[in-house]
């Protein structure tokens, strides 16, 4: 059984997969990140007091504008018009955790849109926090849900790790 790549044509050659015939479907993704500060940075995370400003805001459009742009930053991903896009935040001890929505109806799925999303938006967290502490950890971004297209929809098994107890 030979076994072939929607990625390479017959030569080896690297292409951009042809979704010209595939139905548009709904085609949704749920992704998440967490990021890791510690007590200081959070204090100040939530009381509106990093020297750059409000830190959540600024991660929110970094993530969406992302979204938008991700064809721009993966070679072969096609530029999608996207429906919907939201940067979600969970602040619990010294993690905060992120959640990436991404809508569309098209011929092929949002789950690089929402990755790229996610991973923006926890950069950008660094980046807003960086001032105050080096060493933030952005950890576990993974698709939690996926749904439209020919495979339907995907719901990952594994549970979301808890955030650390404590700072």
């Amino acid at each position: 059984m030979t076994q072939t790549f929607s990625h390479v044509d017959a030569e080896g050659n690297v292409q951009m997969v042809d979704v010209g015939h595939k139905q548009n479907t709904q085609r949704i993704a749920l992704v998440e990140a967490f990021v890791e500060v510690n007590e200081h940075t959070m204090l100040l995370l939530k009381n509106a007091a990093l020297p750059k400003g409000d830190v959540l805001t600024t991660a929110k459009i970094a993530g969406i504008m992302a979204a938008k742009r991700t064809a721009e930053l993966i070679p072969l991903c096609h530029p999608l018009a996207l429906s919907y896009a939201d940067i979600r935040f969970e602040v619990r001890h010294c993690t905060i955790r992120i959640e990436a929505e991404v809508r569309t109806n098209g011929a092929t799925g949002v789950e690089m849109e929402g990755i790229i999303a996610a991973q923006t938006a926890a950069a950008t967290i660094y980046d807003m926090c960086k001032a105050v502490q080096k060493d933030i950890i952005i950890r576990n971004v993974r698709l939690l849900k996926k749904t439209g297209g020919k495979s339907g929809i995907f719901t990952a098994t594994s549970p979301t790790p808890a955030p650390a107890e404590q700072c």
